[in-house]
């Protein structure tokens, strides 16, 4: 197996900040008004933009402030993510640390906005490891559409047979077999559907797992 370029998702995948989010848009929901439940939460997963807000209005009506509630709760885990509150998920260093030895390049694909992933690689000190990054505002269709990767190989140059995706929610999973780029899922909130899985190229438990995966498949 020959890989160019190794994608990431960030949100559930190189960061534990799934939680983190989803605490931090709680809060600011009910200063609203609104409760946000663990199912809620979890089908919103790996959307942006229009999707995602069409997500939260038809579960809380039309007057739901969307934008003023999402950037609140955005600012509040930025902060976090600044004072060092937001870990790095068990084994991302020493993943990005073998496709750098490898001469192999990674970029992140993910469904936040790219200043916001800029800043949180570049708080845990990640940043160096990425060629480039796709953020959520970049497409106008979000997961599980394939456009966010589909962009993420173009920056790059780089064939969708010869890239590798690395996610951990379904509709991540499900954008990555969209473009026909092989993924490896490595769960963290929600574990993806059997059949989906069964199409992945590998579900690891963590970013360790996946690089043992590798090193037994790399030419």
């Amino acid at each position: 197996m020959e890989i160019e370029l190794a994608v990431f998702d960030m949100d559930g995948l190189i960061f534990d900040s799934e939680r983190t989010f989803a605490k931090e848009l709680k809060k600011v929901m009910a200063s609203y008004g609104y409760n946000l439940t663990k199912e809620v939460y979890i089908s919103t997963i790996g959307l942006t933009g229009k999707s995602l807000k069409e997500k939260m209005l038809l579960n809380y009506g039309e007057n739901y402030p969307f934008e003023e509630i999402s950037k609140k709760a955005r600012q509040n885990v930025s902060c976090l993510s600044q004072s060092g509150k937001i870990e790095v998920k068990k084994g991302i260093p020493e993943l990005l640390e073998f496709f750098y030895e490898k001469g192999i390049k990674c970029a992140v694909a993910s469904s936040t906005k790219s200043r916001y992933v800029d800043l949180y690689l570049k708080s845990a000190n990640l940043r160096q490891y990425f060629n480039s990054i796709t953020g959520g505002e970049e497409t106008e269709r979000s997961k599980p559409e394939p456009d966010i990767f589909l962009t993420a190989c173009k920056k790059e140059n780089a064939a969708a047979e010869k890239t590798v995706v690395f996610e951990d929610s379904p509709n991540g999973v499900a954008a990555a077999l969209r473009a026909n780029i092989n993924v490896i899922c490595i769960p963290d909130m929600v574990y993806p559907p059997k059949d989906m899985l069964k199409k992945a190229l590998f579900v690891a438990e963590d970013a360790f797992g996946a690089m043992d995966f590798l090193k037994s498949v790399l030419d």
